[in-house]
């Protein structure tokens, strides 16, 4: 890379499969899920602080997060925190610091990133990155990061590549969606489908053009942003700016619709923790394969998840592939699999009262 990169880093989500220990006034990329001492958001930041400067990062948050992000990264500007009115999906977030930094830089190369992954092998990615930002040095070009799938998971959309590799990037022929478990395996037997991460890297121009052709409603209202961009009126802009755009992806919006988008396949331990069942599989467990935090003694119970508080004693007998969580005022017992049930347990939790939620 030549100048060092802009990066973005996606931090607005609500994290309601990690419900009840995720809430809404503190969601999982808040929390230190992994014990380590560092926040999802932390470690994110301290990954790509390897390859950029503290002055180059932007995180696009809901504006009700924007005191937990000045608190967990004190070294930002708080004119690098973004701060969302509504919630409009990856699509107007990325758009909204795509422009902003447009304005800022308009040979800027940009790195965006969800704030809540883990990776384990860091030299690998920051090696992925770089040959991403080499491939997207190329104008208009789009490129994403695809992770070598080990098993037909049938939580995470797949991209299909074609075989003409340009150094390690490979053009995209298909985006598709979660699919079903026969699908899954039929991807995987296949050998040209990779994970969706969910991060991208590309020239700030090259995005543009893209906003520009596929999603021109976006491109009409963020252009009238370099207007307000770092000025005291940026805040009333975004918030008339929000109310104007539909709730859509990065994926669907442009990303499905481009013929120049590039995939680099790569392993580096990466995981989106996505679910109380995805957390299970990378804590240590038990002989029994349960994970065990909090003061608990357990009978005849294997394969499960028991996080609860450390000043009582839970005594559990019986159980098999269960999530137990006591978080405040809320308890939470499940299937450790059941994450499609989540949103429902949200939505009758808020039925109850807003503190549950």
């Amino acid at each position: 890379m030549q100048e060092k990169p802009y990066i973005v880093i996606m931090a607005g989500g609500i994290g309601s499969r990690f419900w009840p220990y995720s809430r809404n006034n503190r969601p999982k990329q808040f929390l230190d899920i992994l014990g380590t001492g560092r926040t999802l958001l932390q470690m994110t930041f301290d990954r790509f602080l390897e390859i950029s400067t503290v002055e180059r990062f932007f995180i696009v948050t809901n504006q009700n997060y924007l005191d937990l992000v000045k608190e967990q990264l004190p070294e930002l500007d708080e004119k690098q925190i973004l701060t969302e009115p509504l919630r409009r999906n990856t699509a107007t977030c990325i758009a909204y610091a795509t422009y902003r930094i447009h304005s800022l830089d308009p040979d800027a190369m940009i790195i965006v990133a969800p704030a809540d992954h883990l990776i384990t092998q860091e030299k690998k990615f920051h090696q992925a990155i770089e040959l991403a930002s080499q491939a997207a040095q190329i104008e208009g070009r789009l490129v994403t990061m695809g992770i070598k799938p080990n098993r037909p998971d049938t939580g995470y959309g797949y991209i299909q590549y074609l075989d003409n590799s340009e150094n390690g990037a490979f053009k995209v022929k298909t985006f598709t969606e979660k699919p079903n478990s026969k699908l899954a395996k039929a991807f995987l037997e296949s050998g040209d489908f990779v994970w969706n991460s969910g991060m991208f890297v590309w020239k700030v121009k090259s995005l543009i053009s893209a906003y520009e052709k596929y999603m021109p409603d976006v491109a009409e209202v963020f252009n009238e942003g370099v207007f307000y961009f770092g000025g005291l009126e940026e805040k009333e802009f975004i918030n008339r700016a929000y109310s104007m755009l539909k709730n859509i992806s990065i994926d669907n919006g442009i990303m499905e619709h481009s013929d120049n988008v590039y995939v680099i396949p790569t392993e580096f331990g990466w995981s989106d923790l996505g679910s109380w069942h995805s957390i299970h599989e990378l804590k240590k467990r038990d002989k029994d394969n349960n994970v065990v935090e909090g003061n608990s003694i357990l009978y005849d119970t294997k394969n499960s998840y028991i996080k609860v508080d450390g000043n009582k004693l839970v005594v559990i007998q019986g159980l098999d592939n269960y999530l137990v969580n006591e978080s405040d005022n809320v308890l939470l017992i499940c299937k450790l699999d059941a994450e499609k049930k989540f949103r429902e347990f949200v939505a009758n939790a808020k039925k109850k009262g807003e503190d549950f939620v």
